[in-house]
């Protein structure tokens, strides 16, 4: 558990600087953490034959994960100590497959607004070439953390 006493962004560098644990998921996925700073987090991961669906191509939730992951982290960012967020709202656009053959993608989450309750942020996935493989948008609610 991240520490609450830290705002988002101290946590994020934190857990990016590996002073802090990652989230167990990210080693589900193949993710690691790229690069971190005031409203916008970088992603980097390599979809394998683990992450397909019985067509042969990598499960549309792979690319919906990295990409909620690093625009809700970005939301993060933006949160002063003790207060928390959580999805409401996620919309991907894929615009191209992804197979192992892809290689190692980049997500990149920007905020678009943070607000007392509601913060927005949009993000893109990438491969190797730069050639753009999913788009995201969400919407995320904003409150305190209990006991914080």
């Amino acid at each position: 558990m991240m520490d609450r006493s830290l705002t988002g962004l101290a946590q994020m560098q934190a857990m990016f600087a590996g002073t802090a644990p990652h989230a167990p998921m990210a080693d589900l996925m193949a993710m690691t953490a790229g690069s971190v700073g005031a409203g916008w987090v970088v992603f980097e991961g390599l979809p394998g034959p683990q992450h397909y669906n019985p067509i042969g191509s990598v499960h549309g939730g792979y690319a919906a994960t990295l990409l909620d992951s690093c625009m809700g982290c970005a939301v993060h960012t933006t949160l002063a100590a003790g207060i928390g967020y959580t999805t409401v709202d996620l919309n991907i656009t894929y615009l191209k497959a992804i197979t192992h053959e892809t290689g190692p993608v980049t997500a990149r989450g920007e905020v678009i607004t943070s607000r007392r309750r509601i913060a927005t942020a949009r993000g893109t996935l990438v491969d190797g070439a730069g050639r753009l493989l999913a788009t995201g948008t969400t919407t995320c609610l904003v409150f305190p953390l209990p006991g914080a």
